[in-house]
């Protein structure tokens, strides 16, 4: 059967206490059988073109204005989709494994493949995984590497196909970047209020290191 994931990350790889760096770093992912919540989005934002909404280029949920932003909230609450995150409190990340930017992100991926979507995907599956770009070209490619290195843990290489394009390209990529920021928010911030709106959808959400102590900056 083929199966989707579309993935998005909320933090940034600034591993030290200066205000502006994120106490956390999320991996999200949302897992669909089809793409047709995609199109949804899409009728979605020419209806609040008709209503005079002023909606961007596309969906981003940091961005996006108020009316918009609970627009795209309420619609997916109707949509058959799940939602999987990992956590990682970033200072709790021994030094060996953010060594490297890319080390720190493969990490992630390992872990959030089999623990987070071991339900969804089989060994039967055909998997695309659309992963929202990050950062520089250069380093775009050694992320996308980290990526395809883990998956090719778990699956046969015929069985699997990855993209990685900017989120403004798929609309299941915008749907990801929403889940993204309301589960960032609740980590980051202690705000919910989004995140209960999609709170059904969620099958994994796990702080990784949870059990963890030490502190190494």
């Amino acid at each position: 059967m083929r199966k989707y994931i579309f993935s998005d990350e909320a933090g940034d790889f600034n591993f030290s206490r200066q205000p502006k760096a994120s106490r956390y770093f999320i991996l999200c992912t949302i897992a669909v059988n089809d793409c047709s919540i995609g199109h949804e989005l899409i009728d979605l934002k020419r209806e609040l073109i008709w209503k005079g909404q002023k909606v961007r280029g596309y969906f981003h949920a940091v961005d996006d204005l108020p009316p918009v932003r609970d627009a795209v909230y309420e619609l997916l609450q109707g949509q058959d989709f799940t939602v999987q995150a990992t956590i990682m409190e970033k200072s709790k990340a021994q030094p060996h494994v953010r060594s490297t930017n890319e080390r720190f992100f493969q990490y992630g991926w390992l872990y959030h493949f089999r623990y987070a979507l071991n339900k969804f995907v089989t060994t039967d599956d055909e998997l695309q995984i659309t992963a929202a770009s990050i950062g520089t070209k250069k380093g775009q490619k050694a992320y996308s590497s980290a990526v395809n290195d883990v998956i090719q843990q778990h699956l046969p290489r015929d069985q699997w196909q990855t993209t990685f394009p900017p989120s403004a390209a798929d609309p299941c990529l915008q749907i990801a970047d929403y889940c993204t920021w309301a589960i960032q928010r609740k980590w980051e911030l202690g705000k919910s209020d989004k995140l209960d709106q999609i709170a059904d959808k969620i099958t994994y959400q796990r702080d990784m290191w949870a059990h963890g102590q030490k502190h190494h900056y």
